[in-house]
This record gives structure tokens, sequence and C-alpha cells, in this order.
């Protein structure tokens, strides 16, 4: 990627006064070292938005959105890093250096550029298509199917022809490479070098970036026996399937709005939703969620209603959605519609209000796993019952929430007849297991709340931010495996990385911090006052938190070779040696903090 010339971002930071900035979008008070308002991320009535024009940071309390001035831009602009540069050193008239390029990053942006120019073009010529008499069959397809004219507009559906290499004439014609449309995926070539259109006889369907340029095509069958029924685009240096989801760029002004996203599988799912007035709705391009198409979505908002097919494989995908949406720090409710029916066809069938009222009567995810987990066994057994809490275990291990983690024991308990104490139990003892082989509590995946990292993480953040030299000098003395597991890990790793690099500023790591994690540190450095750990303190409780980490997974050892009857297991009294000397070292820890 193409790099501004060293300095440029730092020197743009000091003339953009974070303060002046902010105030273009928001009246600020000052009381004491910071600024005061009301949030322009989320409606309130009592300013929770405080502006640090020394620390050149900003957070609010109410949302927990934070950043520096770049950030702010970002996110109130709804655009992306370079553009919110521009505008800033705009607003300040300071001039952009052209981004340094090696001769191959210089390539890599021509070739990127063509390809953005020819999918549009491809687009606009299948639209155009669509129009003529031949596409007169297609319309009708798309009618047929409950889409208005408005709505098929919107989406910029078109028509590729059946003809061999329709689109490829018309690209070279407007003066695009061969090797370009290749490259995108729009033509393939054959063994005699003939060039043949991809999308052949097709109902089209355009992919977009959230900015609105198109990068990709789903293109669905119009014959009954035609297959596959959906082709699409291949991967390219423009599109990445695991990185896009398709109309975020319709439906982002609405999903941020609104606060929540519903969340679908398929094209057509989308277009229905859209049109029913539901327009804070994205879809996940047919694939499996993945935790960068979440990382997108979050940037609109924290709440998800997942609508997918009430089949098996639709219900099933729901699952690891509703527990990756969690990992990465969303609240996630599930919609059920009637077998056979997914939204395109509920809603065609039943209406826009009936669906309205599905997500309205959805349901929360642990609701949903546990009901999902429930009926495929037969819990009038005793091995119907003790599947269920075994099937729940990982579920409720993963919950950081003590009160949320007693809340589903009790109604994992309920449903499988055993007390909730057991159940509570084997909760711990699954989240005591090493972590390999399953996936990683929420509160380490994803740090999204001061309220999941420790006291002593805390305060290393905001002595980061406020005293550098205390919280590098604290850093320097952190050993690495007491990082393991922390929420605030990748903020500490980063920290050090800079450090190393002779490049650390709290600007700097702010900067160069996913939203997640700036805000984690944002919300600790608003802390007015100065924590009651200093640094020494925080590598000792990091320290004596790992210990005890071991000590809890050593015992679980211990208990797992007892219960299956190994007292004389050689491998028993190095894990009691273990056990005793963690416990030795805790100890110690104690007295030295005395």
């Amino acid at each position: 990627m193409a790099l501004l010339p060293p300095n440029f971002i730092e020197d743009l930071k000091v003339q953009a006064d974070i303060v002046t900035v902010i105030q273009d979008y928001v009246s600020l008070k000052k009381v004491g070292a910071t600024y005061k308002g009301l949030c322009p991320f989320h409606g309130e009535k009592t300013p929770s938005f405080h502006v640090n024009r020394d620390k050149g940071f900003f957070h609010c309390f109410g949302c927990n959105v934070g950043g520096d001035v770049i950030k702010f831009i970002e996110l109130h602009e709804k655009i992306g890093f370079f553009d919110a540069v521009k505008l800033l050193a705009g607003r300040f008239g300071i001039s952009v250096p052209e981004p340094e390029q090696n001769d191959e990053q210089r390539a890599g942006s021509l070739e990127r550029e063509g390809l953005l120019a020819a999918h549009e073009a491809a687009a606009t010529w299948f639209r155009e298509q669509l129009a003529t008499p031949a596409g007169t069959r297609i319309r009708a397809q798309i009618t047929d199917r409950g889409i208005t004219d408005a709505t098929s507009e919107a989406l910029g559906l078109g028509f590729a022809p059946p003809g061999r290499d329709g689109l490829t004439k018309h690209l070279l014609k407007l003066g695009f490479a061969q090797a370009l449309l290749v490259r995108g995926g729009l033509t393939f070539e054959r063994e005699d070098r003939s060039l043949v259109d991809r999308f052949r006889n097709r109902l089209m369907v355009p992919i977009a970036r959230d900015s609105g340029s198109v990068i990709a095509f789903g293109g669905r069958a119009v014959e009954p026996d035609q297959q596959p029924k959906y082709l699409n685009s291949p991967e390219t240096p423009i599109y990445t399937k695991s990185r896009t989801l398709y109309g975020l760029h319709l439906s982002k002004a609405a999903i941020r709005e609104r606060k929540f996203a519903v969340l679908v599988e398929g094209y057509f799912d989308f277009a229905q939703v859209y049109q029913s007035g539901q327009e804070a709705v994205v879809a996940s391009c047919g694939t499996a969620l993945t935790a960068q198409q979440a990382a997108l979505l979050h940037r609109f908002a924290g709440r998800v209603v997942l609508s997918y097919d009430p089949d098996a494989a639709g219900q099933g995908a729901a699952a690891r959605s509703s527990e990756l949406l969690v990992a990465e720090g969303f609240e996630v409710n599930v919609a059920v519609l009637p077998q056979g029916e997914d939204p395109d066809v509920f809603i065609r069938k039943r209406g826009a209000g009936e669906y309205r009222d599905r997500l309205k009567q959805s349901r929360p995810y642990l609701d949903f796993l546990l009901d999902r987990a429930a009926a495929a066994l037969d819990l009038n057994t005793a091995e119907g019952r003790a599947g269920l809490v075994a099937e729940m275990v990982p579920v409720g291990s993963r919950l950081p929430d003590p009160v949320r983690r007693q809340i589903f024991a009790e109604a994992v308990s309920g449903r499988a007849r055993v007390p909730h104490e057991l159940v509570l139990k084997e909760f711990a003892r699954g989240a005591a297991l090493p972590s390999a082989g399953r996936a990683e509590p929420v509160a380490v995946v994803k740090a999204r709340s001061i309220g999941q990292i420790t006291k002593s993480e805390r305060a290393l953040l905001w002595l980061l931010v406020h005293s550098p030299e205390m919280g590098i000098s604290a850093l320097n003395d952190i050993e690495e495996a007491d990082l393991e597991g922390l929420g605030s890990r990748p903020v500490l790793d980063l920290a050090r990385k800079l450090k190393e690099n002779n490049g650390f500023s709290p600007a700097a790591l702010i900067e160069q911090l996913d939203m997640a994690h700036a805000t984690l540190v944002t919300e600790a450095a608003a802390e007015s006052e100065a924590p009651s750990l200093d640094a020494a303190s925080c590598v000792l409780a990091l320290r004596k938190l790992r210990y005890e980490r071991e000590r809890l997974a050593t015992q679980g050892a211990i208990d797992g070779l007892l219960r299956a009857g190994g007292g004389n297991d050689p491998a028993l009294n190095p894990l009691l040696e273990k056990h005793l000397d963690l416990r030795r070292r805790i100890e110690a820890l104690v007295s030295t903090k005395e």
C-alpha cells in the first residue's frame, strides 16, 4: 500500500487542531483540561463526548467511540482514511504530497484504477442490455420476483446477453486492455487464445464497495436448467469476497441512523428486505460471515438481527454467525422464519408488515442457540440432557459477563433439568481449558469495552497516553507470556513494536490501531484522574493474573486425570509440582505488593 511521506500525518494533526475541527460539527464547552459536548454519533441529552486537545483524541462515554482528528472525520463524513486526510488538509490549506510508491506499487495502483473503470463500464453496459428488446424476458423475471423498477434501478440490475463476446468487444472498443479484462474476471481466455465473456445469458447483480464503486458481479441463471444457479466474479485486486458486504453502499446511512442492521444471505433477500422499507440491511454475499465483514459492519452499528434461511444449513450458519458477531462486540438477535421461506419468499408471500413483526419478535442469540440444540436432542434421556449441557459449555464459557453467564446457566439448567451450579462449574471448566481447538473468549478476540479488560490493563493504557515513559517502562518489564489472553494485547503489542522502531507516541498508537482498540485506549485515557496502580503494580498484577490462569489450567488437567482414574499416571506428579510452584509464585507476588 502506498504511504504518505514520513511526518506528514503528524504535521497535519498538529496544524489541524482537534478542538477547532470538531467544533465545526459539535458545540464544545471547556471543562477542566478537556472539552465536552453532545456526541454526534448517537442521540443523547446529557453531554458525554470529550475532546482532549493536549493529547489529540476524542472519546464518547455514551457510545464508546474514540480516536484522533482523522478518525473523527472518517466517522462523521463516512469516508476512508486518505479522503479524510485530504479533507482536513484542504480545510487548513495544506497541500497533500503524492504518496510514496515504488514501481510495483505504481503499477498496482494503475491496475486497480483500470479495473474499477472497467467494472463501472460493464455495469453500465449490462443495464443498457436489460433495457433492450432482448432484455424483455429478464425484465419480466425481475417483476415476477416482486422487484419494482425503482428497486431494480437502485440495485443496478442488468442483463448479460447469451452472445459469446458482446461485453468483451464493447470494453475493448472503449480502450480497455485485454489483459486487464482477463485479470478482472470479466473475460476469460480459451486455449485457442480467443476471448469469451464470463457472464452470458444471466441476470446481473453488481457488487459494490461501501463507497458505491462497482468491484464485482453476481450472475443469476435465467433458464430452469442453467448451471450454476449463481456465477460470481473471481477475487481480484479490487474484490475480496470475505471483506465485502452486499448492499452496504445503499444501506449504511439507515444502519447508522437506526443503530442496527438486518443481516441476510442472498442478493434477492437483500432486495426484498430493502424494498420493504427496512433499508438497514446487508447481505454476506452468499458466503459464511467472516470477521472482516463483521468489522466492516461494526463501523456503522453495534446491533445485528440475523435473518437467514430456515433450513438446516441456514440455521447452522446463523449459529456460527451469532458467535462470530458476539466475538466482534455486537448485540445479536435471530429472527426465525417458517420452513421453506427465506426473507425473499416470506415478504412476497406474507408482506412487509409481517416481516417487520418477525424482526421485532427476534430472540437473543443465546436463546436461539439453546432452542436449536435442545430441539436436536431427546431431553427425556440422561444422554440427551448431558449432551445439551456439553453442547452449551463452549458457548457459556466464552461469555465475559458473569451476570449473563449466570442467567444463561440457569436457562441451560432448566432445559437439561440439572442443578445450575453444576452448569456454572462446567462453564468455568470450559473457560479454563487451553484455547487450542476452541474459539477464544469474547474479551480476548475483540476488546470492545473498557469493562472487558482488567484494572491493571486499564491503568497501563492510561499511562501509555498520559505518562508514556512510565508506560513503556512497564511494557519493558512485562514478559510475553504475561500478555496471553489479555483483551488489550493488540494495543500493548503495537506499543512495543512502535517503541522498538523508535516511533512510539500516544498519537501514533491511536492512529495505527483499528477502531475497536483505538476506542479502548481513548476510553481509558479519558479518565480524568490517574489510576491507583503505578507502572510497577501493573506489571505485578499482570504477572499474577498469568500465574493464576496457568494454575487454573493445571488444576483442570489434574482433575481430568483423577476423574479418568489416573491416580498412578506418570503425568500426574509433574502437574502437581507445577501447581505447587505456581501457588508459591503467586504468594511471592502478593508479598511483594504488600
